[in-house]
């Protein structure tokens, strides 16, 4: 199911910045006003995971894409690049509706995403719990 919404050009243009020159830690985006199109919401070039777990609204839904440094048992350093699907159980149905049927627009543009995490509390997106699923998925 798609919503028709689209994700504009700043959106594959931010994530190719975070890519390329890894002088970003993570992007946000959401739906503009009118709900036509997804734009970016926020970038930053912190690398404090708790910092960026406070820009996921409460009450509001958003994508986000975050580059994942861990480490492997081995002591050798990885990274994966992660998708992020936050839509709260507090956020509006329709608000939620939109969003999920909106997230391919974006997701299929983002080539290099190592693993997709879906939120809709706290506990699903921890960094004990992200940090497990890179471990599993992301080797």
């Amino acid at each position: 199911m798609s919503s028709g919404v689209v994700a504009a050009p700043e959106c594959l243009q931010a994530f190719q910045e975070l890519k390329m020159s890894k002088s970003l830690k993570y992007i946000l985006f959401k739906l503009n006003d009118d709900r036509t199109q997804i734009v970016v919401d926020k970038k930053s070039s912190s690398s404090d995971y708790e910092e960026f777990l406070t820009h996921l609204p409460g009450n509001g839904c958003r994508w986000a894409v975050y580059d994942f440094n861990f480490k492997l048992e081995d002591g050798s350093q990885r990274n994966k690049l992660c998708f992020f699907s936050w839509s709260p159980d507090e956020a509006p149905i329709r608000a939620k509706m939109v969003h999920a049927s909106s997230k391919d627009a974006l997701r299929k543009s983002l080539d290099g995403i190592g693993i997709e995490v879906q939120g809709t509390d706290a506990t699903e997106v921890a960094h004990e719990t992200v940090l497990d699923k890179v471990k599993r998925f992301g080797r």
